[in-house]
This record gives C-alpha cells, sequence and structure tokens, in this order.
C-alpha cells in the first residue's frame, strides 16, 4: 500500500465508522447499552484510523484538485465547505460525548451526544461523498 491508495481507506474507514454510528443509535433507541458502547467504541476506534491515515495523507502534500465544472464542482464545494468546519468540531464534540460515557455520567452523555452524533454522522456520510466526486464520479483528467 503506498500514500496514494489512502483516500480510498480514508472512504472506507468513513463508511465504516457511519455504519457503526448508525447501528449505536439503533441499539440505544432499543434500549441496548452494551451493543450501544460497543458500536460506539468501534466508531470511535474506526474514526481515529480515519484521521492517523487524513494526516499521514496531507502531511505528504499529496492533494487532488476538483477539476469538473458546473453543478458538479459546485455541489462539491457546498459539501466540501460544510464538511470542513464540522469535521474540524467533531473531534472536540466526540471526546466531550465520550468522557462522560466512561466516567458513567450518562445523562450529561446523552446531553451532548444529543448534539455530537449527527455531526459526526455528518462528516463520516460527506467524508465518503468527497472522496467519490473527487476520484470516481469526476476524477481529474490525466
Amino acid at each position: 500500500m503506498t500514500v496514494q491508495d489512502l483516500p480510498a481507506v480514508n472512504a472506507s474507514l468513513n463508511a465504516t465508522a457511519t455504519l457503526f454510528i448508525v447501528a449505536g443509535i439503533y441499539f440505544i433507541k432499543k434500549e441496548n447499552k452494551k451493543a450501544h458502547g460497543i458500536c460506539m467504541a468501534t466508531a470511535l476506534v474506526v474514526s481515529a484510523a480515519f484521521l492517523t491515515c487524513y494526516l499521514i495523507y496531507h502531511y505528504s502534500n499529496l492533494t487532488t484538485k476538483f477539476t469538473h465544472g458546473g453543478l458538479p464542482r459546485l455541489i462539491y464545494f457546498i459539501i466540501l465547505f460544510s464538511h470542513i468546519p464540522l469535521a474540524a468540531l467533531s473531534l472536540p464534540m466526540i471526546i466531550m460525548t465520550v468522557l462522560p460515557a466512561i466516567r458513567r455520567r450518562f445523562d450529561k452523555h446523552r446531553r451532548i451526544a444529543r448534539w455530537t452524533y449527527p455531526v459526526w454522522l455528518y462528516v463520516s456520510v460527506t467524508g465518503v461523498l468527497v472522496y467519490f466526486m473527487l476520484y470516481q464520479w469526476f476524477p481529474p483528467s490525466s
């Protein structure tokens, strides 16, 4: 595997995190706290792996420009410009949500999680969309 493979790895990690976040929400709504905890912990580990790969990729100074024009370009940048600040915001939100759960302060965990999970889910889904738009649906011309 090379650094050039990391965008696909990152998209896979984001998609996996999305599945575990959705499963975690499903389980907590069904009051299955154990399954919820396992799913959310797995989503956290997968997201941490994503962040590591993402930083390695961007530390390597590799960039890909979105070269397609028209409506796809507009949609891409709308998604990207909402994704970037929410991605930056999601890390402290996730930490602020996980710590009360670890400390068994579930009242505080629930209050914060109501805000965190939609942001985390949006960032995971839009991360996959950005990958597909940039590398699969509208790849740069060689």
